[in-house]
């Protein structure tokens, strides 16, 4: 598993691994990226659906909750194929994008 920090965000990959592999190395390191806005880059995998991206669903809520930003980030499936509380977008730079956003929301208590 690779990360990469930058300031209060850690972008997260993984090379030659399963999803399910993927996901559970993702679940171990939790603890140190908690504090941190989290973009997972999902490009690495060749074939993604809908319900691959539905094994984040609780990683990501329980995330969200503690105020920070989980996306998720994958050109292989539509973000209108999953539900609206996996935040999924196509490129990083989209994913930076929006968690500036979420946090200039959650500065003004939006």
């Amino acid at each position: 598993m690779i990360f990469d920090k930058e300031g209060t965000t850690t972008i997260v990959f993984q090379e030659k691994a399963s999803l399910s592999t993927f996901l559970k190395n993702l679940q171990k390191a939790y603890s140190k990226l908690q504090h941190d806005n989290i973009i997972v880059n999902l490009f690495s995998f060749d074939t993604l659906t809908a319900d691959d991206l539905l094994e984040f669903l609780q990683l990501s809520n329980t995330h969200r909750d503690s105020g920070k930003s989980f996306v998720l980030v994958s050109g292989k499936v539509a973000y209108d194929h999953v539900p609206e509380e996996i935040t999924l977008v196509p490129s990083i730079q989209e994913a930076k994008d929006l968690i500036e956003m979420e946090e200039i929301e959650r500065d003004l208590g939006i």
